[in-house]
């Protein structure tokens, strides 16, 4: 199938790496991961995968401005910040807070790196954060710009495509290793990474099951999100497929106290692992879903599946904030 057109400014493709001592933890299981926390420095994580196809359809149509939105420590912004920077174009974030007084980790880059940035309220942010975008819109256009809206996470019908490619990476690797993974597992916190690996796995009648851990929401929000990003994919390849919401497989139940929030237990099971195996996960999404993965393994709820892979989907600068969290 022919994916629409895109930029390339990640280092891919992104490595496979097994988690030898985790694996010997797990009996029974093969736990790996795909390094995509290595797509880049600046860029690096999960994003940019969405945001080269975005941007490019965003270059296409003669933009100056991205705007796009997220909470304070968003990945998402800061990789938009970075693209933006990157192409000579301009950055306009709308992020979420709470008043933070330190500005730090991701809000910082996103200073770094010339991003102007409207502060809103949580309320403001869940009720309005579209319309705020499209004013912002409007301000630039009177002023000559062009202006682009990338959602929350890039999480659309282009940015879809961001992840069906990394499908496809992951089906060669697979190749080239002698493996076949039984599970490939993914945090969810807006739905574009998930959609992108289930459609691809679907097209190339690949039988791994696809695990989302939400970590934020609940299980039937991301499968309705899920369902109408990918609808809005068929859209760019006119090659739709059949699926029910219910294939859509959610792992309920490890969002914790909130979205960005930490649980003492998350951040111990972050540090627990970087001394393991020298990986460094993020507290926001990484951490939530390998935490939630290792529990529901321990639990017996994945004995079908022998080899997993879990995508590292980046989130670095993220964990600075949280540093007085931590005991040592």
């Amino acid at each position: 199938m022919k994916l629409p057109a895109k930029i390339k400014i990640a280092n891919l493709p992104t490595k496979i790496e097994k988690l030898e001592r985790l694996s010997q933890k797990l009996e029974g299981h093969e736990i790996y991961i795909k390094r995509d926390d290595q797509t880049g420095t600046e860029i690096s994580g999960n994003k940019v995968r969405k945001l080269e196809y975005t941007v490019k359809e965003a270059l296409n149509q003669g933009c100056d401005y991205l705007i796009t939105c997220g909470g304070i420590q968003s990945n998402h912004a800061r990789a938009t910040a970075a693209v933006a920077a990157k192409l000579g174009i301009n950055s306009f974030l709308v992020l979420r807070s709470k008043g933070e007084k330190k500005v730090e980790g991701n809000c910082f880059l996103d200073q770094v790196l010339g991003a102007q940035i409207r502060f809103i309220t949580a309320d403001e942010y869940r009720d309005h954060r579209m319309d705020i975008m499209k004013e912002v819109k409007a301000e630039l256009d009177k002023k000559g710009h062009k202006a682009y809206i990338i959602p929350e996470g890039a999480s659309n019908g282009i940015g879809t495509f961001g992840y069906y490619h990394a499908m496809e990476e992951i089906l060669k690797q697979e190749e080239e290793m002698g493996i076949k993974f039984d599970a490939i597992v993914t945090a969810v916190g807006s739905g574009g990474t998930y959609a992108g690996l289930f459609y691809a796995n679907e097209v190339s009648e690949n039988n791994a099951k696809i695990f989302g851990v939400n970590v934020c929401d609940d299980a039937n929000y991301f499968k309705e999100a899920i369902f109408n990003i990918l609808h809005e994919s068929f859209e760019y390849t006119n090659k739709p497929i059949k699926f029910s919401k219910e294939e859509i497989n959610m792992i309920d139940g490890y969002v914790g106290v909130g979205y960005a929030l930490s649980r003492p237990e998350e951040l111990r099971f972050i540090h627990e692992l970087a001394k393991l195996e020298g990986l460094i996960l993020d507290p926001v999404y990484t951490g939530k879903a390998m935490y939630g993965l290792v529990e529901e393994i321990k639990r017996g709820n994945l004995k079908e599946c022998k080899n997993i892979l879990f995508i590292h989907t980046g989130g670095l600068f993220g964990l600075f904030p949280k540093k007085d969290q931590f005991s040592f």
